[in-house]
This record gives C-alpha cells, sequence and structure tokens, in this order.
C-alpha cells in the first residue's frame, strides 16, 4: 500500500509527498490529462517530463471503446505501451455516466452504455470498471460512481449517493482480487473512493464519514465544476473536505482554474485536474502570470515577445507572441502545440510554487499575490 507523508500543514492547506509504486508525487500536485494516453495537441511524453509533469491521467471509458484494455494488456499495460514511467491515475468511467446521459441507462449493477464512437452497446459496473483499469495496469484507479447533476433534486442525489456507496464497496473487493492475481501486472494498484452529493452539504458530510471507514488509498471529491457555481464548490468543499481523512491524499475532480487551484489547496486538496490548459491552449488562449491571453487577437501582431517574459517553457525559450499567432492564423498545429505546452507548464510551475510557499510557510501571501497578478489583465482590451 502507498504511504502518504504529510510533511506540513499552513491552516487546511497540506504539503505531502505520495510514495507510490511508479515514484514519488509531491503535493499539491496537478495531473495532466491525456484522455487517451496522450495530451491532446501534439505533446509527447517525452514532451511531458520537460515541462515538469508528475502524473498523467488517461480515461477508462474512453481507452476500452478504442485500442482496447484487453490489448493494452496484451502490450504490457499503459506505462508500457505510452512509455512513461511515472504515475498515471485512470478515472473510473464514471464521469461519462454524466457526460452521456443521453447514451445511458443506470440500474443497480451498473449502467448500460451505447459507444459515442460506433453506438455499440456497453455495459460497465464496479467490476468491470476495475477489471479495465487493471488491464490498464495504472498506479491509481478510482472507484467507479455516478457524478449526478450539480442542481439534481435532493432525493436524486440521496439515492445516487447511497448506490455510488455500494458500489464501492464492490470496487474495493474486486480490486483486491485483482491484485492477488498472478497475470496482474501492477498488482501495488491503488483506489480511490470519490464523495458525492450535489450542493448538499449534509449529504456530502454524511457520504465523507462512511467512505473514509473504507480506509481506502486516498479520496476524491466528485460531482463539482458541472453546472454549480464557484462560491457553491467552494462551500461544498469548506463543509466536506474536514471530513476525510487527512492522512491521505485529496483529490478534486476535474478543477480548474489557476484561481479554482489556489482555492482548493488552501481548503486542504492534494490532486487537481483539468482539461482547461490544454483546451484553452488549442485555442491560442494562454495562461501568464498577469492573466489569461487571446494570441488570436491583432495586437499580437508584432509582437516579439515571447508569451510570458521569463517563462521556460519550451514555446517561450524560442517563439514569439507574433509567430505563434500566425501558426495559429495558418491552422498549423505547431501552434496549437506550443500553446499546449506553455500551458501546462505554466500549471505544473505554478504547482511548485505552490509546494514551496507551503515549505516556506508563506502560502497565505503567496496566494494572494498570484491572483492578484492573473487579475491584472481581466479588465484590459484582448483579456478573457
Amino acid at each position: 500500500m502507498a504511504e502518504y507523508e504529510l510533511l506540513k500543514t499552513e491552516g487546511r492547506a497540506k504539503r505531502g509527498i505520495f510514495h507510490t509504486v511508479h515514484g514519488d508525487i509531491q503535493t499539491p500536485v496537478f495531473m495532466n490529462v491525456g484522455t487517451v494516453g496522450a495530451i491532446k495537441g501534439a505533446v509527447s511524453t517525452e514532451d511531458l517530463k520537460e515541462i515538469k509533469c508528475q502524473v498523467e491521467l488517461s480515461n477508462t471509458y474512453h481507452l476500452h471503446v478504442r485500442t482496447g484494455d484487453k490489448l493494452i494488456k496484451e502490450l504490457g499495460g499503459l506505462h508500457r505501451f505510452m512509455v512513461w514511467d511515472r504515475p498515471i491515475l485512470t478515472d473510473s468511467g464514471g464521469f461519462q455516466v454524466f457526460s452521456l446521459a443521453k447514451l445511458r441507462r443506470i440500474k443497480e449493477e451498473g449502467v448500460h452504455f451505447r459507444s459515442h464512437i460506433d453506438g455499440a452497446k456497453i455495459f460497465m459496473g464496479p467490476e468491470e470498471s476495475m477489471q479495465i483499469q487493471s488491464n490498464l495496469a495504472s498506479t491509481i484507479a478510482m472507484a467507479f460512481d455516478e457524478c449526478p447533476n450539480a442542481l439534481a433534486e435532493r432525493e436524486y442525489v440521496t439515492e445516487s449517493v447511497n448506490r455510488t456507496t455500494r458500489w464501492l464497496e464492490r470496487c474495493k473487493a474486486e480490486l483486491a482480487r485483482l491484485n492477488a492475481l498472478e497475470d496482474t501486472i501492477n498488482r501495488e494498484q491503488l483506489l480511490f473512493g470519490i464523495n458525492q452529493g450535489a450542493i448538499f452539504p449534509d449529504i456530502r458530510i454524511d457520504h465523507a464519514k462512511r467512505i473514509s471507514e473504507l480506509e481506502l488509498d486516498g479520496y476524491a471529491v466528485g460531482g463539482l465544476a458541472v453546472g454549480e457555481t464557484h462560491e457553491q464548490m467552494y462551500h461544498i468543499l469548506d463543509e466536506t473536505v474536514p471530513y476525510l481523512p487527512q492522512d491521505k491524499p485529496t483529490y478534486l475532480m476535474g478543477v480548474g482554474t489557476p484561481a479554482n487551484i489556489l482555492e482548493g489547496v488552501e481548503r486542504g486538496v492534494d490532486f487537481f485536474d483539468c482539461v482547461y490548459p490544454s483546451r484553452n491552449g488549442r485555442h491560442g488562449h494562454v495562461y501568464t502570470n498577469q492573466g489569461k491571453l487571446n494570441l488570436f487577437n491583432q495586437r499580437f501582431e508584432r509582437d516579439m515577445r515571447p508569451i510570458e517574459e521569463g517563462c521556460g517553457c519550451p514555446a517561450c525559450r524560442v517563439y514569439s507572441r507574433a509567430y505563434i499567432r500566425h501558426l495559429l492564423k495558418a491552422n498549423e498545429m505547431l501552434g496549437m502545440r506550443l500553446c499546449v505546452l506553455h500551458n501546462l507548464y505554466f500549471y505544473n510551475t505554478m504547482m511548485e510554487e505552490i509546494r514551496g510557499a507551503l515549505d516556506a510557510g508563506n502560502f497565505a501571501s503567496y496566494k494572494a499575490e498570484k491572483l492578484y497578478g492573473m487579475q491584472q489583465q481581466e479588465g484590459k482590451k484582448g483579456g478573457d
């Protein structure tokens, strides 16, 4: 079993190291999202090391329906397949229960899907999700859950959360069985449970208490950033995180902006992931310490400065805003690639800075300064 080493705290903020079979994870950490085993935007595994990625995140459902987890197992598991020797977290397919609402039916045994690719019938329950993730041999497997809409009715949320708890118990039993098999690639695969409850603090707290009793390797807060306001999300974190074990990693799923991450760290979150840096990068939107820039804007046409002065990313070390804008306007893949590399480097570097601030005991002042700087661009022409 992995060990989470809590190095220090500042208020509720935590600074730790999570020791895993694929190496140590310094927390707080931002996981770089590579849905099908690659970051969208022509980012290679070698690039990930250069831009300081600690953990890559892949999607169980997408790898199951295209290429196939059984083939990936045959080829040595996801680490060997994508040539990555650091930790990988695989989500469970549970979010697709939410995002593919028109293509699924939820029952006690699991979820009946139709593939978004070819319409083929798929069934996934807790056991199937664990089997797929075991075939992928990721470092961390996520429990199979249902992610109800953040604004769903209380009665529905209560039923959904109870089912998610029953599914979690089945996930734990199945992963223990799989980890004991001789032909399992990663017999030290870890399991994180997921807290749900929409925006009902009492349901969230009760669920946090119940899943904490299962003594899992880590705990996620799911079902946020799916329709509620940022204030509602922060309130749920304020209420819920204190009821999750402090001596285990806490993961806020699918969140978010740099500001969201800073607020999450302050509330005790260790792990984050989000498609924003790569998705925004592919659309020419880049993050800087002075806010977000849209490189499609004409004001960058003759701007020979890097995206951000002093940035050490592969884009800023060599190329100008004017050239990257030219590439984007010409619909050249290199433009997207450079923006994605910059954004992920920005996020990974911010996490480094957060860890340094926690080490030094000045996270509160770092957070205030970072937020102030990033808000400066918002009011200017061309800010987003």
